[in-house]
């Protein structure tokens, strides 16, 4: 093999040695290029004996070189630890991926990076969050990180996307797996504005705990993790966590506690998050002298009877039956504000044909 990416690569492949018993054999044998050549007997000293079996039995059938350019082929990036395009905010970590394998350009990594996560069912009220914040943030000059995950992941993306701006996006799988099916078009935006990472290699397919593994990895890349909506078994808290062991910045935005979903940020506040209400919190918090662009006031497009509706709606989605019954309307002149308020882009229909405040 002609270098050592060769190598790093083959380790990433085999499962069973990840990046601590990695260190730990190259701290044996000075290298990766030895690390990779060691005979069963000392690896056995090192990673037992049923493991450096497998490890041997591996070395016999894997080819990196071939492995290389079927990679290359479909224009999947290899980054290796030893690369001096290896995000340094990743080598920081205690368990930095040997390799990560990247679709589309990671070059937007900057001081200026931070993950956006949260439950994969938000209400109406953490979509809006999420994309206010992800696109006032991305507006600002930051790269967003997220999972790609449904719910506050792909709103968070969606966000940075549709203010023209880079995104990332860390995977629990090969970064050839679009995963979940539904985030196709938001997977190719992605790679086509910023990239799609993994550590795992192309074709693994999704397995539950290998979502806490890359929890890790966006937080490590971010300055901070802002978490929007959660339950108290939250996968979010989880990235929240890793956040704080690494030293970054841990931002939540607080709920209703009478919402199922607000548990993880109200969780974290009382545990010393920063409690966020705007974007201005976070730029102060990080020392950051930016003024976030100005949203819209809504209200500047809306009549009274429009409000009206405004304010029902921002509660929960409902049919037009129930606004009238709740609002004590007649029917066709709630129809006609609803068709108003539809044209000038407030509301819009959700899959259960239901009446929401839209969500841009």
């Amino acid at each position: 093999m002609k270098n050592d990416l060769l190598y790093y690569l083959f380790f990433s492949h085999f499962l069973g040695i990840g990046p601590m018993k990695l260190a730990s054999i190259m701290a044996v044998r000075g290298s990766i290029k030895r690390a990779y050549e060691t005979n069963q007997k000392e690896l056995e000293t090192i990673i037992g004996m049923k493991l450096a079996q497998k490890f041997i039995d591996f070395r016999k059938r894997f080819d990196p070189v071939k492995k290389y350019d079927d990679l290359k082929k479909k224009n999947i990036k290899i980054i290796c630890i030893a690369d001096k395009n290896y995000p340094n905010s990743l080598k920081q970590i205690s368990d930095p991926p040997i390799c990560i394998y990247v679709k589309g350009e990671l070059d937007s990594l900057t001081q200026f990076t931070l993950a956006i996560v949260g439950t994969r069912l938000p209400t109406v009220y953490g979509q809006q969050v999420a994309y206010r914040f992800s696109r006032e943030l991305a507006e600002a000059g930051f790269t967003i990180v997220s999972g790609m995950a449904l719910g506050i992941d792909a709103v968070a993306h969606r966000a940075t996307l549709d203010a023209q701006r880079k995104t990332i996006a860390v995977l629990g799988c090969g970064v050839d797996i679009i995963y979940p099916a539904a985030n196709r078009f938001l997977y190719e935006r992605i790679i086509e504005n910023g990239a799609v990472i993994s550590e795992f290699p192309p074709g693994h397919m999704v397995i539950k705990g290998l979502f806490i593994a890359r929890n890790r990895i966006i937080s490590a890349l971010s300055c901070g993790v802002l978490v929007v909506e959660g339950s108290e078994r939250s996968g979010a808290l989880i990235t929240a966590r890793y956040a704080a062991e690494q030293g970054k910045e841990v931002f939540a935005v607080p709920s209703a506690i009478t919402s199922n979903m607000s548990s993880a940020p109200n969780i974290l506040i009382k545990q010393g998050a920063k409690l966020i209400t705007s974007t201005a919190d976070i730029f102060e918090e990080l020392n950051i002298k930016i003024t976030p662009k100005k949203t819209e006031d809504i209200n500047d497009k809306l009549n009274e009877e429009e409000r009206v509706i405004y304010l029902f709606l921002k509660e929960n989605p409902s049919t037009v039956d129930e606004i009238t019954r709740s609002l004590m309307k007649p029917t066709s002149n709630i129809l006609n504000v609803l068709s108003v308020m539809e044209i000038k882009g407030v509301i819009e229909k959700n899959n259960e044909r239901k009446y929401q405040i839209k969500i841009y």
